[in-house]
């Protein structure tokens, strides 16, 4: 597939590689895409650079690898007619933090991103995964032994069938990818980077993921 990155930060830096291993053709939307610090690095492993509109107007699948507080604002910057009757797989978490205690922010409704992203983009097809774990596990599950988790939000089904299968190809079993339900389901997986920075603190390593057990 054509795939765009919208954002050139640290999770984007582990996606692309990974989906330019798997044939796809990739390109990561920037802001400064005139002058990006990335575009060597992006050349080196097979990517390229673009405007943010540029890059979601000349892909057919979209992932979100911005922050949560800038999200809105780049996929706004990306065009509702870009986005549209697209899949838009948002791995982004909206955090802040006040006196050293890192916080999830939330709408004054206590909507997550994903919800909002849902909201403004009502004819692009949101859907949330892969914010509950550190970058490299995203791509490389297996580096985590045992049963562990991925989690899917979102209001279209065919849209998360979609991603379902991207994941599949990252490496996930279908036994470890687990349907939540609507978007509205993004709350609780955002709400869970409070456990994850807490296990991380603990480990004092991210080689980590949450495993959901039935009975």
């Amino acid at each position: 597939m054509k795939i765009a990155l919208l954002g050139t930060g640290n999770v984007a830096k582990v996606l692309a590689p990974k989906l330019v291993s798997l044939g796809h053709e990739v390109t990561l939307g920037s802001r400064d895409a005139g002058d990006s610090p990335v575009a060597p690095w992006a050349k080196e492993i097979g990517a390229t650079v673009a405007g943010i509109a540029e890059a979601a107007a000349a892909s057919e699948f979209l992932i979100n690898t911005a922050p949560g507080l800038a999200s809105l604002d780049v996929l706004t910057a990306a065009g509702a007619d870009n986005l549209r009757g697209k899949v838009v797989v948002d791995v982004s978490n909206a955090t802040e933090v006040k006196d050293g205690v890192l916080s999830v922010v939330t709408q004054e409704d206590g909507s997550s991103v994903a919800e909002q992203l849902q909201k403004a983009f009502p004819e692009a097809r949101i859907v949330k995964t892969l914010n509950t774990m550190a970058g490299q596990v995203m791509v490389d599950p297996g580096r985590i032994p045992g049963h562990h988790t991925a989690f899917l939000s979102g209001d279209d089904a065919a849209a998360k069938a979609e991603v379902a299968e991207l994941l599949k190809s990252f490496g996930w079993g279908e036994a470890q990818i687990l349907d939540i339900g609507d978007v509205v389901s993004a709350r609780a997986t955002e709400a869970a980077l409070l456990l994850f920075v807490r296990l991380y603190t603990t480990f004092q390593s991210p080689e980590f993921n949450l495993s959901v057990a039935r009975a």
